[in-house]
């Protein structure tokens, strides 16, 4: 099994700063990306940002968000920066992960961490 800790959220002013941080255990092989997500309330999950050896951004959070990742400790983060309340939302680590049971990369997600701006 594989699994995913969030950690890093919380209650910040607009214009502030948050980092996510996010690690997998387990019984990992292989991880060929990691990611963040969010869910605002009524409104679907959506990407904020991958990173697979490339970064990925959603249009909403470019040159605002900053996305890393640790390979060693199989770990991502996200660099918040300038945040507005529209950010506000409960945010997902996912990551594709080849573990040593499978021969697939399979999804795993985290159990989510608030993020709330105020206005």
């Amino acid at each position: 099994q594989v699994q995913l800790v969030e950690s890093g959220g919380g209650l910040v002013q607009a214009g502030g700063s948050l980092r996510l941080s996010c690690a997998a255990s387990g019984s990992i092989f292989s991880i060929s990306a990691m990611g963040w997500y969010r869910q605002a309330p009524g409104k679907q999950r959506e990407l904020v940002a991958t990173n697979s050896g490339r970064t990925n951004y959603a249009d909403s959070v470019k040159g605002r968000f900053t996305i890393s990742r640790d390979g060693a400790k199989n770990t991502v983060y996200l660099q918040m920066n300038s945040l507005k309340p529209e950010d506000t939302g409960v945010y997902y680590c996912n990551a594709k992960v080849l573990d040593d049971n499978s021969h697939y990369y399979n999804d795993y997600w985290g159990q989510g961490t608030q993020v709330t701006v105020s206005s």
